[in-house]
């Protein structure tokens, strides 16, 4: 349930073509940069602005004065970039999302209509279509003893090469208020997170997380 067909529907982005070759969808966090550059020279000046350096805005996007966004970047059609909010580089945007007031973006993919849209930090992180994160929920991207970040599966401990890896969200996930998102984390489709939660490790498909030792299926 941790491979990309099995958490991501790759109609809903245009970074499609980053998962290419890969199975799992950290796999692909290394990768951001190089892709957003690469995709960026093919976009249609007709429909995307480049108003900073490697960064491609659609023009139909709501920027506020007050955004600060740096490059490698895309954004593409529909989605706001509220007050405040500072996308660090590495980031693709997709359609439709919300990027809210004071969230800060780094090295990441949003499929179309993600929302981040009150105080959240998403580093080295992949948001699914339609996944949402409640105000103040928060990506962490680095252990606190710097050593490389393990998915852990239950008994099962996947080694993903990486020392700055936040999380991965299935489509459809809800993440509630003020939860943290402990390095390595993978929620999948159509979960949901209690506000305040510590969530780490995988987070199965259908679900709601309670805390750690209580997690329920969803009824059908």
């Amino acid at each position: 349930m941790l491979k990309i067909t099995e958490l991501l529907d790759l109609s809903n982005t245009i970074a499609a073509p980053l998962f290419e070759g890969k199975t799992y969808p950290w796999e692909a966090l290394g990768d951001i940069g190089d892709f957003i550059l690469e995709l960026g020279k093919t976009l249609d000046p007709e429909e995307f602005d480049t108003p900073y350096e490697n960064v491609w805005i659609a023009k139909d996007v709501k920027v506020y004065p007050t955004a600060s966004i740096t490059g490698p970047c895309i954004i593409d059609h529909g989605t706001e970039v509220r007050p405040g909010a500072f996308i660090r580089g590495n980031a693709l945007v997709g359609k439709k999302c919300v990027v809210g007031n004071s969230t800060e973006l780094k090295n990441v993919v949003l499929f179309d209509n993600v929302q981040v849209p009150h105080y959240n930090y998403v580093g080295d992180s992949i948001l699914g279509y339609k996944s949402h994160m409640g105000a103040g929920s928060i990506t962490s991207n680095v252990k606190s003893d710097k050593t490389l970040v393990v998915v852990k599966n239950g008994d099962e401990l996947i080694p993903t090469g990486r020392k700055k890896f936040g999380a991965i969200l299935g489509d459809f996930v809800e993440v509630g208020c003020n939860s943290v998102l402990n390095p390595g984390t993978v929620v999948c489709r159509n979960s949901n997170i209690y506000p305040v939660s510590c969530v780490r490790g995988v987070v199965p498909e259908n679900s709601i997380y309670k805390n750690a030792e209580n997690i329920v299926i969803k009824n059908k």
